[in-house]
C-alpha cells in the first residue's frame, strides 16, 4: 500500500541518473526564463532603438519584444512557472528514492535553495547588472519562446478577461492613449536626464537645456514674454532725429512703434532698415519717411503655447511678435531669443544692457528685482522654486501670502525667506531671498 503512494522509490538507478541530469537542465531553462525577462524588462529602450538604427539584429528582437511586453512577460513566467514545478518534481522524488520519507522534509528545503539561488537571485542579479548586454544575447531565444508560448498565453489571458469581466472589473486596453504615451515618454526623459545629472554623468548646464526643450510643450507666451512695462517702444510722433537716438541707444534691434497711445501699436521698426534708408538718402535724416520703413505688427494670444510659437517664428521666418490677451490688450512682447533662452539660459551679446535682476549678497542672500521671473531665478541659483501658480517671482509671493504685502514683511515657504525690500504701488520691485534655516524655522 505505501508503495503505490511512493512510487519514485521504485527509481532505477538509470531513471536515477535521468532525474538529475534533467533537473540541473530545467534548472537552467528557469534561470534563462527569470533572467530574460529581467533583462528585457529592464534594457535602455533608447539604446536599442539606437543600436537598431545601428543595424544590430539583436537590437531588432529586442525591440519586437519590447513591443510585446505583455506576450514576452507571460511566456517568461509559464516557462519559469512549468520547470520550477517539474524540476521541484523530480528534486523529491530524487530525495525519496535516496532517503526515503524520512527526506521529504529535506527535500523540500533543498529544492527551495537550489531554485531560489540559482533559478532566481543570481540569473536576475546577473540580468539587473548587465541588461542590455544579457538581453542582446538572449532576444533571438526569447522571441522564439514567445512565439512558441503565444497560443497558451493568449489563452489565459482571455480567461483572465473573462473572469474580471465577470467581477465588473473593465480591462484597460493594450494601446495607450496617444496623450498619455507623450507624458510618459517625457516623464521617462526627465528621469534619465534628472538620475544621470546625480550621477554626475550629466553636467548642470546640460541637465537644464535637455530639460529647457521638455519644457516648451507645457510653457505660454505669457511665461516667457517681455512684460509691457519693460517693453522699450517708439512714439510716431517723435521728431526723426530723436527716434533715431532712441534706436541707436537701444540693445535691440526691432522696436514697436505706437500713435498717441501706447496701446495702440501701428507696426516694428527695424534698425537696419533705419539705417539702410539713411544710407540711402546720404545721411539727410529729414528725407526719410520713417512710416515707410515700419513693418506691421504680429499679434499673438499670450496662450500661446511656447513650441508652436517656435515653429510659428521659424515657418514665417520672423523673431519678433507683440502679445495680446483674450481682449486684445497689450501685454508683452516674445522674440526667438526669448524662446532660446529657456532652452540654453540667458544669451547675452556686447550690446546687451548688464542688469540681471539677481543680486548675492556676502551674508549668503539674494536680491532679486521683483519682474525676474522664477524660472530664470532657479536656474541663476539652482533653486526649485514652483512656477505653477505664477510667472516671476513678485508674483509668487503674493500668490502664497494670499495678499499684496509692505516693504519689510517677511514671509517663509518653499525653504527660503522672503523678505519685500521695494514697493511701488501693488507691485513688488525688490525682495531679499535667503534659504531658511533651522534656527529660522524654529523662531517662525
Amino acid at each position: 500500500m505505501e508503495e503505490n503512494l511512493i512510487p519514485a522509490h521504485e527509481l532505477s538507478g538509470g531513471d536515477l541518473l535521468f532525474s538529475i541530469i534533467a533537473t540541473l537542465v530545467l534548472m537552467i531553462f528557469s534561470a534563462f526564463f527569470a533572467g530574460a525577462e529581467t533583462a528585457m524588462t529592464g534594457a535602455s529602450r533608447a539604446r536599442m532603438h539606437q543600436l537598431e538604427k545601428d543595424g544590430d539584429k539583436g537590437a531588432k528582437h529586442v525591440n519586437w519584444l519590447m513591443a510585446h511586453r505583455e506576450q514576452m512577460v507571460g511566456s517568461m513566467l509559464l516557462g519559469n512557472t512549468f520547470v520550477n514545478i517539474a524540476s521541484s518534481s523530480l528534486v523529491t522524488s530524487v530525495v525519496l528514492t535516496l532517503f526515503g520519507s524520512a527526506g521529504m522534509a529535506g527535500g523540500v528545503i533543498l529544492t527551495t535553495v537550489l531554485v531560489l539561488i540559482f533559478c532566481e537571485v543570481l540569473p536576475k542579479t546577473y540580468a539587473i547588472t548587465n541588461p542590455d548586454n544579457t538581453a542582446l544575447r538572449l532576444a533571438r531565444s526569447v522571441r522564439f519562446s514567445v512565439r512558441a508560448f503565444s497560443p497558451v498565453v493568449n489563452a489565459v489571458a482571455w480567461i483572465v478577461a473573462m473572469i474580471l469581466r465577470a467581477m465588473g472589473v473593465k480591462s484597460q486596453g493594450l494601446v495607450e492613449d496617444r496623450e498619455e504615451a507623450e507624458e510618459a515618454a517625457h516623464e521617462e526623459l526627465r528621469g534619465a536626464i534628472d538620475l544621470h545629472h546625480i550621477q554626475g554623468a550629466v553636467q548642470t548646464v546640460d541637465r537644464n537645456m535637455l530639460g529647457g526643450i521638455l519644457d516648451l510643450k507645457d510653457l505660454q507666451v505669457a511665461d516667457s514674454m517681455i512684460h509691457r512695462k519693460n517693453m522699450v517702444m517708439l512714439d510716431a510722433d517723435l521728431p526723426p532725429e530723436d527716434v533715431l537716438d532712441r534706436v541707436l541707444s537701444q540693445p535691440h534691434t526691432r522696436l514697436p512703434v505706437y500713435k498717441g497711445d501706447p496701446d495702440n501699436i501701428i507696426g516694428v521698426l527695424h534698425a537696419k532698415d533705419l539705417l539702410r534708408a539713411l544710407s540711402r538718402a546720404q545721411g539727410n535724416l529729414k528725407s526719410v519717411n520713417l512710416m515707410s520703413l515700419v513693418a506691421k505688427p504680429w499679434f499673438i494670444p499670450d496662450t500661446t503655447m511656447l513650441a508652436d510659437q517656435l515653429r510659428a517664428f521659424l515657418q514665417r521666418r520672423t523673431h519678433f511678435a507683440l502679445v495680446v490677451d483674450e481682449y486684445g490688450a497689450l501685454q508683452g512682447l516674445i522674440t526667438l531669443e526669448d524662446i532660446l533662452e529657456e532652452i540654453v539660459g540667458e544669451i547675452r551679446d556686447e550690446h546687451d544692457l548688464p542688469v540681471s535682476g539677481v543680486r548675492q549678497q556676502a551674508d549668503g542672500s539674494t536680491n532679486v528685482d521683483g519682474w525676474v521671473t522664477i524660472r530664470e531665478l532657479n536656474r541663476a541659483m539652482n533653486w526649485s522654486l514652483p512656477d505653477e501658480e505664477a510667472t516671476t517671482i513678485a508674483g509668487l509671493v503674493i500668490h502664497e501670502a494670499q495678499t499684496i504685502p509692505e516693504v519689510g514683511q517677511v514671509f517663509s515657504f518653499h525653504g527660503f525667506k522672503f523678505e519685500v525690500l521695494r514697493k511701488q504701488r501693488n507691485q513688488i520691485t525688490a525682495l531679499r531671498i535667503a534659504p531658511v534655516t533651522t534656527e529660522t524655522a524654529q523662531t517662525d
